[in-house]
């Protein structure tokens, strides 16, 4: 069974006029937030959209305004990472912060916006907000160009939003980064050129119950050679996941709501509570990516069939046996890796499509900047933390795909 802390209002219930911002856009009022966008130049991306919005006077026009400024924001984030156009400040271009603090600052405004002579409810509100999400997060912009000879092989990855922001404000997600530093990009490798694409995820349990995932991974996963999720997990070291679990744990998320309980998931009778990775993942741990060691990790915490104490299999689970965590865990990471698999399977692309999900090393700042109360914002040491992360990252997905090219 499925709990949450909070209820969200119902899509379809009147409009009340402006919300007030969630608590995660309570959080852009602190300084390092701020800081964040002024020093990257972000800090321009939310107003600009309120002087925009203000010019609709129809919600015709608010949807394009949403999805022009959304795909904007995505745009410039990624142009920012990959060196194109203005640095903007002084923050280093790989971070990804600026793209979470000011598409929050972008939903902020068009939660607490009062049209002037527009009716608004809040199931357009709503409609708009997702239109804000999937625009600002990529998953709109997935293209895959036709090889040029050869065919060019596809690959998908995810990244996440920073988390755990209450512990540290500063917080930056590797995975996140990962995805601005390569989406677009190609990639040559010993199986030929390599297009890779990527999209974001909120850390929201919310989003995910209501099928964010699947939505943006349904259409796409047919069409790629190979795809991963990716997220931030233990520190120094990479895990191939091999199992994930149908699970969720319970750990606070970005909102401060928890859900514990089975995974919840269309057709739930049919929901198996384990599904594996298709990633070749001996020769990804077998091959020399970069400076953190890289694990398969076999892992996962069960519930026995006819038990009902959970028991730690450090070999995977046992038959009819309930998931209590997978490779990854209990929490969203797991979940994505779960979701993304399980829909490989259900669209019948278990035997041919390699997909699963790699978990990054914790992104740590230097040893002098670790107290969140008195920490910069930024210094040398994490900023090569997080380069190094993306790019044995790259190098995993290059060994991956080289991988399946020789079998």
């Amino acid at each position: 069974m499925l709990g949450l802390s909070a209820t969200p209002a119902l899509a379809g219930s009147p409009d009340r006029g402006a919300a007030a911002p969630t608590v995660e856009e309570q959080r852009l009022e602190r300084a390092v937030p701020q800081e964040i966008l002024r020093r990257s130049g972000f800090d321009a991306v939310a107003p600009a959209f309120a002087r925009a919005l203000d010019r609709a006077h129809s919600y015709g026009q608010a949807e394009r305004i949403v999805e022009r400024h959304g795909r904007a924001l995505w745009k410039r984030a990624v142009d920012r990472v990959q060196g194109r156009g203005p640095q903007g400040g002084d923050l280093s271009r790989d971070d990804d912060r600026p793209l979470y603090w000011a598409r929050l600052g972008m939903t902020r405004e068009l939660r607490t916006w009062e049209p002037k002579g527009l009716e608004l409810g809040a199931e357009r509100r709503a409609g708009l907000l997702r239109k804000l999400e999937v625009s600002s997060r990529g998953q709109d912009a997935v293209r895959y160009p036709e090889g040029h000879g050869k065919r060019m092989k596809r690959v998908l990855l995810t990244g996440f939003d920073p988390f755990t922001l209450d512990r540290d404000v500063r917080i930056s997600n590797p995975s996140g980064a990962t995805a601005l530093a390569l989406d677009g990009t190609v990639v040559r490798t010993a199986a030929g050129p390599v297009r890779i694409e990527t999209v974001t995820f909120p850390v929201r349990w919310t989003d995910f119950a209501d099928g964010a995932v699947e939505r943006a991974l349904r259409r796409q996963l047919p069409r790629v050679d190979l795809f991963t999720t990716v997220s931030q997990g233990r520190v120094g070291k990479f895990d191939v996941e091999r199992t994930n679990g149908a699970w969720r744990g319970g750990f606070g998320d970005n909102e401060n709501l928890s859900s514990t309980g089975t995974v919840p998931v269309a057709d739930p009778a049919s929901q198996p509570q384990w599904t594996t990775t298709t990633l070749p993942y001996k020769d990804i741990a077998a091959a020399s990516t970069g400076r953190f060691p890289v694990y398969d990790n076999t892992a996962v915490t069960e519930i026995p069939a006819g038990g009902s104490t959970p028991v730690n299999r450090p070999d995977g689970p046992t038959p009819g046996s309930t998931a209590r965590q997978g490779g990854g865990g209990d929490y969203l990471s797991n979940e994505i890796a779960y979701r993304a698999t399980l829909l490989r399977d259900r669209l019948g692309l278990h035997d041919r499509l390699p997909g699963g999900h790699v978990h990054t090393p914790v992104l740590q700042f230097g040893a002098g900047n670790t107290d969140p109360a008195t920490g910069a914002v930024t210094d040398a040491e994490f900023v090569r933390n997080r380069v190094d992360i993306v790019g044995q990252t790259r190098r995993i997905v290059v060994a991956a795909v080289e991988a399946g090219a020789r079998r």
